[in-house]
């Protein structure tokens, strides 16, 4: 669409009700200050890849926003880390961040373990295998809901001034520091994949030890361009020594169990340029109390970029409180940080894990206001305890692709905050929104999703962005933005000499070929509108196998051909604009002189669906269910439980074509339900709590489960080679499972399904197992999710029940043959 002279558009005026059309404007603001290099990583300790600027970070010469997940490798099993790294990998994470937990390395002091699930070397190097960096978080102190704060009694228990420059406490880290220098020193070099190392965690008034920290691990070997610290709490960071990081979660599990959803959690769900977060770690100080601040500068730092490493990839849950994001919930906060102007996404959780043994947990027992459970550490992440994938993996994975395939572009870009925004946390028809640019060019984010408190239709909704001279309206007429949209439009987005001045569906990746193809997604309920000066050379709906099959009608290969150009699905509104209805995978090739750009239009529905493979250096687009990776063939693997069906767009031919997979156990898989015979009751009756600490309920002893629990036991049959899962539905307070008489899992619920993954249990046709799940009194101080409390309230008295127990075997299906 053509732009207008910024003189002749007027300020924006919004009119209310909400059902009335609006247009919601903005006016780039350019940096206010010079692009600049710190010392760190550029001076001192520089890389071969990795650089940063106040700004933004460099990968390659390049700017770029890296994607960190956490992963704790002593909670997941040595066996496992490969397939959760390559999981990690083709959901668009780029980097996987890591706490190395002295209190699991070394219980005994001067015995410190790096064998089996503790060889943090080995996960260094299984890490690189998979294509990600690596940052370690090597504290002292890492918190991570471990006991102590990750600290072996021997070191909580020392006389000395805990987390200061106290020789007698420095002495005990210089050893551990030492420790793991004499795993990883080897590792940390300039062309090496371990890229930053983190000191402490959430220290807020200690910036002169923080050095002290750093200067230690240099000298011990653990070095690395960038070294990070927690920022939020206001903590006071030593000035140009580390990167300081910040984080966001969505609902958290350390507010009491009456409290209401926290302002702190619900401001993620809002552009802004504040990026402290004065709740995290509230549980360990005071709590501040407040709503939205005021507005800030857009970078927290005036020598870094802004960047977090906790996001919140889930929630873990507390006995007294037990919070549960959808897997929209957690795009949404993450979302809003790109918009913010994030330089840096990084995730707690994003692959979740189990304890290795009974009390290592934060809990009542060792001060902490909040007990947690003794081994589950699931924490709802995009990738479970077990290995499954949850909803937000699928909801992440695009925003990371977008961020692998632009964000040389978006990196460099500011953030600017429209003319009006939401003025408290309370607002529900203000349309949440921002843009990013460089003054040519940019993006703009839409984000209208949060969980608890409903959001309407916002109807009528169109934009004036204002860059340098000219003002840009879109789309051409006014649409309405549904509840749940998370949407980042292009704004003069030029690839391969084609210009798409903007458009109404969310770009995905970059596909290279002879004509480059720009990968759209549609967003539920908005048409996609494109705007642009180039022709349309042509336009047809992209052949697919599911649909041939369903008419009955496929080539003589198997493989489907292209149709003929019929463009049915295009509408021309106005001159340079085209609205194309995304119901089928749709693609329209513009031209503008000889440049060429194919621009690939996904319906919103196959959304969850959609991967983009790049760990091997060549970008594809797959659609499948399962959870998809590359294995280290570069073929493309799936964990399924039946025969994947997996499909991939090919570029220089326009078309879905399916990808052959095989079985490499020869199991079939499948879901079974098991037979746990009659239950046990308890003759016991349940009573209403276990105790409080701080205010908040505790919980049950293992005496005390095992006093009042109902159980069932059952065996499996004998494994087939597949991966074996166990699915439990049920309801209650507390469950745990038994193998052979040995606590080996447990769970609070929530209402969601537990997973349980039986390979790393040793379970055999010859185990006994046992579940007990421990009735929940109708009194019991325990906050539960919405569908949960409402279930808890139909229950007539003590409730506890086994809806049922699944069997799940799935096996590792692989691409037969990768295409040339």
């Amino acid at each position: 669409m053509p732009s207008q002279p910024a003189t002749e558009q007027q300020p924006a005026t919004e009119q209310h009700p909400a059902t009335a059309q609006h247009l919601l404007a903005v006016t780039h603001e350019p940096w206010a200050e010079p692009l600049t290099r710190p010392a760190m990583g550029d001076q001192v300790d520089r890389h071969a890849r990795i650089a940063i600027t106040n700004r933004y970070v460099e990968l390659a010469g390049r700017p770029a926003i890296p994607v960190s997940g956490e992963l704790h490798y002593s909670r997941v099993p040595r066996a496992e880390w490969s397939e959760r790294l390559r999981l990690m990998r083709s959901g668009g994470v780029s980097v996987v961040a890591a706490y190395v937990i002295w209190l699991h390395h070394e219980p005994v002091q001067g015995a410190p373990s790096f064998e089996g699930d503790l060889d943090v070397a080995a996960f260094v190097r299984e890490a690189a295998a998979a294509g990600l960096d690596v940052v370690l978080r090597i504290g002292p102190w890492v918190h991570g809901e471990t006991r102590n704060g990750g600290f072996p009694d021997w070191v909580q228990q020392a006389q000395v001034a805990h987390r200061t420059d106290d020789p007698g406490y420095l002495a005990l880290v210089d050893a551990w520091f030492a420790a793991i220098g004499a795993q990883v020193a080897d590792l940390c070099r300039p062309d090496g994949n371990v890229i930053a190392i983190q000191l402490d965690n959430e220290l807020y008034d200690q910036p002169d030890h923080l050095v002290t920290l750093k200067g230690m691990a240099r000298r011990h070997g653990l070095v690395a361009p960038i070294y990070t610290a927690t920022a939020w709490g206001g903590a006071d960071l030593p000035v140009g020594e580390v990167l300081p990081l910040y984080g966001g979660y969505g609902d958290g599990f350390w507010v009491d169990a009456d409290h209401a959803w926290d302002t702190t959690f619900r401001e993620h769900f809002f552009f802004s340029h504040t990026w402290d977060d004065p709740g995290i770690g509230a549980d360990l100080r005071e709590h501040p109390g407040i709503g939205r601040r005021p507005e800030t500068p857009r970078l927290p730092s005036a020598s870094f970029p802004a960047a977090t490493c906790e996001l919140g990839g889930g929630m873990a849950m507390a006995y007294h409180r037990r919070p549960l994001l959808q897997g929209a919930d957690v795009a949404a906060v993450a979302h809003n940080k790109i918009g913010n102007g994030s330089g840096w996404q990084g995730y707690y959780m994003y692959a979740g894990g189990s304890n290795r043994a009974p009390g290592l947990q934060e809990s009542h027992a060792t001060g902490y206001p909040n007990d947690l459970p003794e081994y589950d550490y699931d924490f709802h992440a995009p990738i479970g305890a077990a290995g499954r994938l949850s909803a937000s993996h699928a909801a992440l994975r695009r925003q990371h692709a977008f961020l692998a395939a632009f964000g040389d572009r978006l990196a460099p870009m500011p953030s600017t905050l429209p003319h009006r925004h939401p003025a408290d946390v309370e607002d529900t028809t203000t349309l949440r929104w921002a843009i990013r640019s460089d003054g040519a060019s940019g993006w703009l984010f839409i984000t209208w999703q949060q969980p608890h408190v409903p959001l309407g239709t916002v109807a009528g909704a169109q934009f004036a962005v204002t860059i340098g001279d000219s003002t840009t309206v879109l789309p051409h007429a006014p649409v309405d933005v549904p509840a749940g949209t998370i949407a980042h439009w292009p704004l003069g987005l030029e690839v391969g000499g084609v210009t798409l001045d903007w458009a109404t569906a969310s770009p995905l990746t970059l596909l290279d070929g002879a004509v480059p193809t720009l990968v759209l997604v549609a967003e539920a309920g908005i048409p996609v509108e494109l705007a642009t000066s180039a022709t349309i050379d042509t336009a047809f709906t992209v052949a697919d196998p599911a649909a041939e099959e369903d008419s009955g009608s496929t080539d003589a290969s198997g493989d489907t051909g292209i149709p003929a150009s019929d463009g049915a699905f295009l509408s021309i509104p106005d001159a340079g604009n085209v609205i194309v209805d995304a119901e089928e995978a749709r693609l329209v090739r513009l031209a503008d002189g000889a440049a060429r750009l194919d621009v690939l239009v996904l319906p919103a529905a196959s959304a969850d669906r959609i991967w983009v493979l790049e760990s091997t250096g060549r970008r594809r687009l797959v659609r499948a269910d399962g959870a998809v990776f590359e294995d280290a063939s570069g073929r493309i693997a799936v964990r399924a439980e039946g025969v994947p069906d997996v499909v991939e767009y090919l570029p220089g031919e326009t078309r879905l074509a399916r990808v052959p997979m095989a079985s490499g156990t020869g199991a079939a898989g499948g879901a079974t339900l098991v037979d746990v015979g009659r239950p046990t009751p308890s003759v016991e009756p349940v009573p209403a709590g276990y105790g409080s600490f701080h205010g908040r309920a505790s919980a049950p002893s293992r005496e005390e489960l095992e006093r009042h629990a109902t159980a069932w036991s059952f065996t499996l049959p004998a494994p087939t080679g597949a991966r074996r899962y166990l699915e439990v539905d049920w309801a209650g307070d507390v469950a745990r499972l038994e193998v052979d008489g040995e606590v080996v899992a447990d769970r609070f619920w929530d209402g969601t399904t537990w997973t349980i993954g039986l390979d790393v249990l040793g379970v055999t046709e010859s185990s006994s197992l046992t579940l007990r799940v421990l009735p929940m009194h109708p009194d019991a101080a325990v906050h539960l999710p919405e569908g949960a409390g409402a279930r808890r309230a139909l229950a007539d008295g003590p409730l506890v029940a086994l809806d049922g127990v699944t069997l799940v075997e799935a096996p590792l299906w692989t691409e037969a043959a990768p295409r040339p």
